[in-house]
């Protein structure tokens, strides 16, 4: 198996949130195949306790579980004490998020603000708690899980799209701050990818036979991409070759602005309204 860290791991901690499913519990098994102890962070304490059983018997490496709603103030709260008082992280990776479909006059109040709070929120204050420990130690990865949605939007996403270009920019801006301090950041913008994610209500209708299978990607392959990006320095990954085609051709100044109408027209016709 080929190793992403040159350092020494043994000892040393990496931090997932949304670990207990997706592309979350793909960076848990990769990263504690590195080496790595882990603190894993989700709101299910029985999907996390069955993933600390599974990676501690295959690694043997030392696993602690937060079941937490980082969405929610008490949950983000215990989260960072958790964070803060580990002098051992090396890695951060924050995977948690979740994803609504519809309009947005459509979509439940709490939904929106669980989702900013979560995507945005969440994401600062724990990349601020963790970098204290990376800063003293002159290393640290950390990898802000976002989405090709960043890179453009339409109807029935709008809230979604606009979170995770915080997320890039966020990013970004942070790489330039922590020139110098051998601490590597990354925004990683997959597409679609074989997790639970929209296996939820709003996806209830979502016919998913309309998706050619070519266009999915496993969590295990974005997690890979993912490594191999950070190893080489780059501050936003995109998985799949498909996927680097599709933020190219959405984004280009004349074609861009006439597929996202497009679109927008579609999903319209979709609707009653």
């Amino acid at each position: 198996m080929k190793k992403y860290f040159s350092h020494e791991t043994r000892g040393r901690t990496a931090v997932v949130t949304g670990a207990s499913s997706g592309i979350g519990a793909a960076y848990a098994d990769r990263l504690a195949a590195e080496g790595y102890d882990l603190i894993l962070i989700a709101r299910r304490k029985e999907l996390l306790d069955a993933i600390k059983k599974n990676i501690g018997r295959e690694h043997g490496v030392k696993v602690t579980v937060l079941a937490a709603d980082l969405a929610g103030e008490t949950g983000l709260r215990r989260a960072v004490r958790l964070v803060e008082s580990d002098s051992t992280i090396d890695v951060l990776i924050h995977s948690a998020g979740f994803g609504t479909r519809g309009h947005l006059i459509d979509v439940d109040e709490s939904k929106i603000t669980g989702m900013i709070r979560l995507h945005t929120v969440a994401t600062a204050v724990l990349t601020r708690a963790a970098l204290t420990s990376m800063k003293e130690s002159n290393r640290g990865s950390i990898v802000n899980v976002s989405s090709i949605g960043a890179f453009f939007t339409t109807s029935h996403y709008v809230v979604y799209s606009a979170t995770k270009a915080f997320i890039n920019m966020f990013t970004q801006g942070l790489r330039d701050e922590l020139v110098g301090t051998g601490v590597r950041v990354q925004a990683l913008c997959p597409g679609l990818t074989s997790t639970g994610f929209m296996f939820t209500d709003e996806y209830r209708d979502f016919n998913y036979g309309e998706i050619p299978r070519f266009a999915w990607m496993a969590p295990e392959r974005v997690v890979e991409e993912s490594l191999a990006g950070l190893r080489k320095g780059k501050t936003v990954v995109i998985p799949g070759r498909g996927n680097r085609l599709c933020v190219g051709a959405l984004t280009a100044p004349v074609v861009g602005p006439l597929i996202g109408r497009l679109l927008a027209l579609l999903g319209r016709g979709r609707n009653s309204y």
